[in-house]
């Protein structure tokens, strides 16, 4: 099972200031979507987005397809659906599923046994 790249996704009030404070401690936008209310900050192998009030909370985030250093994964990876459907067949009812006879890009949310909550996207 490769769940692909890894990030923590910050649901923040004001992302301008979020902005500000991750780059004085080192991180640099990678992708720049304030327009859309969100944006990647990466500083090495470390990845933050900040999203503008869209998202419930703040979350680990998987992508597969994705590598670490946002390259597509080489040999194929497990899509969103049949990860979603291996979390259902073990117990685990999703917070926001996917269409499970979808196509292409996909999400769904779950939260772990404490509450917290995790995006595979």
């Amino acid at each position: 099972m490769r769940l692909g790249a890894f990030s923590m996704s910050l649901n923040v009030r004001d992302l301008a200031a979020s902005r500000a404070f991750y780059e004085a401690l080192g991180f640099e936008v990678a992708g720049d979507h304030a327009e859309e209310g969100w944006m990647i900050l990466r500083d090495g192998a470390t990845t933050l987005g900040l999203f503008g009030g869209f998202i419930e909370a703040n979350c680990l985030t998987f992508n597969p397809g994705w590598t670490q250093d946002a390259a597509p994964v080489a040999g194929g990876f497990e899509d969103v659906r049949a990860i979603q459907a291996r979390m259902r067949a073990a117990g685990y009812e999703p917070q926001a599923a996917c269409d499970p006879d979808g196509a292409g890009p996909a999400s769904f949310t779950i939260r772990d046994p404490d509450g917290n909550v995790v995006l595979v996207d």
